[in-house]
Order: C-alpha cells, then structure tokens, then sequence
C-alpha cells in the first residue's frame, strides 16, 4: 500500500494540554460493574514523562485490539473473506455457528474500556469540547468509528449512558445509536471545517495521529465517507433519513476519500494483525468465497491479497500448486497441518508487520456513490463513472492499475464452483453468475449485485464493514456454512446474523440487558436480525 504516515515525537500545545489534563483526573470514578476498566489509565502516558506524545495513538490503535477473537474470528469469516485452518482445539466454534463466549466479549468490552472508556469519563469531563474542539472532532469520529463496529455485530448496545451509573449501564436502541453517531458526526464536521477555515495549513494533531498525520483536511473527508456509509446501512429500514444523510455527505464542504492518498488507516508498530494472525500463529487462511470470485474474474489483485497453495506442505499435494484455494466455512478442518497448506493472506508483499490497517478506503466510497446514483440521491454523479472508478481505485491501491481496463471491459468471467481437493463434502456449485462490465439495461439489482460485489472485493481486509453490507443487500453470494450446529437458531441459507452477547452482560448488567434484549425484539442468538438488517427487497 503506497500511503505514508509519520509519527512525530516532538510535543504541541495540544498533546500537552490534554495529557496533563487527563493525568490530573485519573482518579475520578465513573465506571460501571461491567466496564471497570474506565478507571484505569487507557493513554498510555505514563506519569513521569509528560514529553511522550501519545495521547491520542493508543485510542486510535485499539479499534483493532485483539483482532483475532474481536474481527477475524467472526466477521472476517462470515463475510468469505477468511477461514482458519484449525479448530483451535473445539469441536463446536464460531465456524460451524457455536459461537466462543470468549471471543465475543473482546469484541462487545473492548470498545468501551479501550475507546469509550477514555473519551466519555477522561476527555469530555475536561471541557475539551471547547477548549480543544478540533481534538473533540477527532475524539467522536474514532468514538463513531469504534461504538459502528459494535452495534454492527451485537445490536442494541450501551452508549449514550455509558459512565454514568456505578450499579447499571442501560441500552441504547440500534436506531438511537445511529441518530446519536449521525449527530457526532455533525459535530465533528462543523469542529473540523471551522478549524480548517481559521488555520489553513495547521495540523496541530500531528503529534498524536497515526491515521492521517494530522491532515485535518483528510480528517473531514473520512467524516463525511463515514456518514455516506452508516446512511447506506439504513437505506431499508430508514429510506428517508438515509437518503437525507447521504446527500449531506455527498454535499458537505470538505468532500469524500477519492484517491488511494486519502485511504484511512492505522499505522501499528510492527504488529500488523494480518500478518500476526497469517504469519505468526499460522491461523488464517483464504475463504472459499472469495477464492469462487477472484479466480473467477481472473482478479490481479489475487496476488496481492492471497499466496497460493503452498506444495511443500500441503495436503492437497504438488498438482495444485500456484492455485488459489481457500476454506469453505463450517469445514471439518480437523487439527493442524491437514488444511495448512491451502492460499494465506499475502504476509510478504501486502499485510507486512509493518503494514497499516485499513478502517476505510477511496475505493469503497466509490461503490457508495455508485449505490447512491442508482437509489435517484443529489450529489452521487454517474452510477458507471463511479463503479468503474471504484475499481479503478482499488487496483491503483494494491498497484496493478495497469489491468484495470481488462478487467472493467470483462463481460464473460464469473465466479467458479468451489472444489475442495480434501473432501468433496465441501464442495458447492458457484452461487452467482455476476460479471463485471457494467450494464446500464440491467434491472437496479442486477446494477446492485455488481457493485456490491466489487465493492466486497475492493474493500478486502475489513470484514467488519463487508459482513454488514452481505447482511443488508444479500450480496455477494457467499457459501453458506458446511456444518450448521446451531440448533436450528440460525438459517443456514440465510447465514448468521449477528454475534450474542457476552455471559458477562448477564451477569454484571443483568437489569440493562433485559431491556436491551427487549430492543433487539428476537432471541440473543446468531439468527435475530438487527434493525437495520430488514428482510424485504433492496428496492
């Protein structure tokens, strides 16, 4: 990836300010029996040494704390990008719809004691919101980029009464956690464009930023990418707010991500989560799905995402080798080495130890313009112009822009059967026959799978955001999973749903939950629909 961020080391205004702000409020007490980790210093500046800058940079890093159990075990898996090669010891496990306790609760707590936590009882109690409203902007955007992840996979979940209460943290609606984000985002727009206004050419938060160097500039664009894609999650359940939200976006001063120069993502320090996961523990190999769709488009940017079979220890043996081959979810892939050999993600070339990781890119906000001119919104452009550009994007991302226009021009390649060489049990016809020129005769769904599609593949890694759009639009056709042991909770058709809560929401927020529960309106499993996830058509 060509984007470049730099860590600086030298101290502002700013850094100093908040630091020793929050270093004198570090005893204040506002945690909740489940998030008792509010307390604790999450800053990572230590007492004695107020010259470290890096107020900021831990918040911004944790988005992906523990990746493995919080993302890649569930959302990268269940949007076909990913597939471990192991059970990890268990016969019943997220992959065959079981899911690990464990895992979901790094992936509900984390956010509050990692992120919230730091930002509603140490940053906003310190008047920051006015002293410092340029540094509150980039508080709520990380804020709404963070509580998206978690009310995407869970549902109704605590956020406007976060801290607040020593005995109970209440639930917020899935609804009213969008009106509030959408209201953050207002704020952090306005913070952001006022500032810009008044400073031309500052970047004050250089010194704490390992996203965007400080670039206010690409802080804004990320705003208003960011309300474009929580607009388009509520397109079915919410059309008129949607479409209100979008053309705002689509209008706001500052404009979009457009270019590979824009992509926001986080710079880590030498522990690149793919590669850790990939690399390290050898846990993370290629999905079926996405193996069904990029050789079937004959994808350039294979190369770059995945490795191919590995013959000098794969069980298929030596005729498959230089093929992509993944994993079909809910496999009985046994203990290691027996699916050890098949496609990994590229750790050499793309998801280095060094590598960013992506929250959102150039190339998606394309694939949401596109959806947008094809729903009639103000402000979208050329649904074509924006497709192709999507794509275009995308392989300028990943550096094989040169076959591009090939690819653009393809009318006649599509997904291919899948075919385990292991076990034919796992083997499944192709589920779609999408390609991927552009037609403009094509009914608003067929224009819809296209650009869901690309957009699917282009925003590769982050299953996160792809799990939520398969769950909306039913597109792109994934694999359902080889073994369903679910119980009859979840549709193997329909695939999961969602993630259940954490036991421990039981049992140290058991009155809240019951009321959360209530605003889910179905049974805590994998199988109850969100509220945005609406079961009707796409138009």
């Amino acid at each position: 990836m060509k984007t470049n961020f730099k860590i600086y080391t030298f101290i502002n205004r700013h850094c100093y300010l908040v630091a020793l702000c929050l270093l004198v409020t570090l005893g204040l007490s506002s945690c909740t029996k489940n998030f008792e980790k509010f307390n604790t210093d999450q800053t990572g500046i230590p007492d004695k040494d107020l010259k470290v800058p890096t107020l900021f940079i831990p918040i911004e890093q944790q988005i992906f704390q523990n990746y493995q159990i919080a993302q890649n075990l569930n959302a990268d898996a269940y949007a076909g990008y990913s597939c471990p090669p192991q059970t990890f010891g268990r016969a019943l496990y997220n992959m065959n719809y079981v899911f690990v306790d464990g895992w979901n609760n790094s992936a509900f707590n984390q956010i509050y004691t990692k992120i919230l936590g730091p930002i509603k009882n140490k940053l906003a109690p310190l008047g920051i919101k006015t002293t410092l409203p340029d540094f509150w902007a980039i508080a709520l955007l990380l804020e709404v980029e963070a509580m998206d992840r978690v009310t995407d996979k869970f549902g109704p979940a605590p956020y406007s009464k976060v801290g607040t209460s020593l005995v109970s943290t209440p639930y917020d609606s899935q609804q009213s956690i969008y009106q509030q984000m959408f209201l953050q985002l207002d704020t952090a727009a306005t913070n952001l464009q006022s500032y810009i206004a008044a400073n031309p050419g500052k970047a004050p938060f250089a010194n704490s930023d390992v996203v965007f160097g400080g670039d206010y500039t690409k802080w804004l664009k990320f705003a208003n990418s960011l309300r474009l894609r929580l607009a388009m999650h509520i397109v079915k359940v919410d059309p008129a707010t949607a479409k209100i939200e979008a053309e705002k976006a689509l209008s706001a001063q500052g404009g979009l991500l457009a270019t590979v120069a824009d992509d926001a993502a986080i710079a880590g320090s030498g522990q690149n989560d793919y590669y850790v996961i990939t690399a390290s523990y050898t846990d993370n190999s290629m999905n079926a799905s996405i193996q069904s769709y990029m050789v079937g488009y004959k994808d350039p940017r294979i190369s770059q995402y995945f490795t191919p079979i590995d013959e000098k220890f794969a069980q298929p043996g030596a005729k498959y080798a230089g093929q992509y081959i993944g994993i079909r979810i809910g496999s009985d892939v046994g203990a290691k080495p027996a699916y050890s050999g098949y496609s990994v993600y590229n750790y050499t070339n793309t998801f280095t130890s060094t590598a960013p990781q992506l929250i959102m890119t150039a190339a998606e906000v394309w694939f949401l313009k596109a959806e947008a001119a094809i729903r009639g919104w103000a402000g979208a452009g050329n649904a074509q112009t924006d497709y192709e550009t999507g794509i275009q994007t995308s392989m300028t991302q990943y550096g094989v822009a040169n076959g591009a226009a090939a690819y653009i021009a393809d009318a006649s390649s599509s997904p291919i059967a899948y075919v385990d060489p292991q076990n034919a049990t796992n083997n499944s016809p192709a589920l779609s026959n999408i390609t991927i020129k552009w037609d403009e005769a094509a009914a608003n769904e067929v224009k819809l799978e296209r650009i869901i599609t690309q957009k699917w593949l282009a925003m590769f890694p982050e299953g996160q955001e792809a799990w939520t759009e398969f769950r909306r639009t039913g597109y792109p056709k994934l694999f359902p999973v080889v073994n369903n042991n679910s119980n009859g909770t979840i549709d193997t058709k329909i695939q999961v749903r969602r993630l259940p809560y954490p036991i421990d929401q039981y049992k140290t927020n058991a009155t809240a939950i019951k009321d959360g529960l209530t605003l889910l309106g179905g049974p805590d499993n994998g199988g109850t629909r969100l509220w945005w996830d609406v079961d009707k058509g796409n138009f």
